[in-house]
């Protein structure tokens, strides 16, 4: 199937590790040109690079902080001096749940919650503010919000504050974007599969005193493919929602977490 990417121009924050870099990865085998945020200018900046040798396409980095207002205006105009419009944005940068056990109640403070929220739902509303009138202009556009499917169980009371805080959002900017051609949507991804993952492993191991392949299975137990899924399979997912093939998905959400299971949601 042709995407139809491209030439399409996509932002994708929190593009130097993890889904975000396997988005911006996946954009641009589709033939579109990608620039890649993140806070930390090395990563990033490697990661652009190795992007660009595997896909053939133009990828910049682009260095900010989603969690401030003016390196969110910067950057949006850093990336129209590269490539003189924005087709695509793909909200990711936000600190990953599931490397650690969440904070319970008692040692929840103010400073963690508002540092969580300010990134991940300010950041995704910050990208979202300034792109948007862009893609009005040009009559086209997909804003994809990467979330999580702690939106849909307890266990993390940040992490479902935060992800539910998303789904509000994306349904908002949809209904709002809609009649100027743009598409919002949001991905759930459950436990996934990145570079961090062999350390998180490691750790269990180590407290658990278990084999690497029965943490993995633990770690999948809440899913009905019995595995974990991979960056790529989020990114696979993404690529065809930044797609114009996915004109009939608006201001929905997509589980991408291989099948929660016994819950149902229609």
């Amino acid at each position: 199937m042709d995407l139809e990417l491209k030439d399409k121009v996509a932002i994708v924050t929190g593009g130097s590790r993890g889904i975000g870099k396997a988005v911006a990865r996946e954009l641009a085998l589709e033939g579109a040109d990608v620039a890649v945020v993140a806070r930390s200018p090395e990563p990033l900046e490697a990661a652009a690079q190795e992007l660009q040798e595997l896909t053939g396409r133009r990828i910049i980095p682009v260095t900010a902080d989603t969690g401030r207002d003016q390196d969110v205006r910067d950057m949006v105009g850093a990336v129209m001096a590269a490539f003189g419009r924005v087709d695509i944005l793909v909200n990711c940068a936000a600190q990953p749940g599931g490397q650690a056990p969440p904070p319970r109640l008692p040692e929840i403070g103010d400073e963690d919650f508002w540092a969580d929220i300010n990134v991940k739902v300010m950041g995704y509303l910050r990208c979202a503010r300034e792109v948007a009138p862009l893609m009005q202009q040009q009559g086209w556009g997909r804003i994809i919000n990467i979330s999580g499917l702690a939106a849909r169980q307890t266990g993390s009371i940040i992490g479902s504050i935060r992800n539910v805080a998303v789904v509000a959002l994306t349904k908002n900017l949809a209904d709002e974007l809609g009649p100027y051609g743009i598409n919002v949507t949001v991905v759930h991804p459950s436990i996934t599969r990145t570079e961090k993952t062999a350390e998180v492993v490691a750790r269990q191991v180590e407290r658990l005193g278990v084999s690497a392949d029965e943490v993995e299975r633990r770690m999948a137990e809440g899913n009905s493919i019995q595995r974990l899924i991979d960056a790529q399979e989020i990114a696979y997912v993404v690529a065809f929602l930044a797609s114009p093939k996915s004109l009939a998905i608006n201001g929905d959400v997509i589980a991408a977490g291989g099948g929660a299971k016994r819950a149902i949601h229609y």
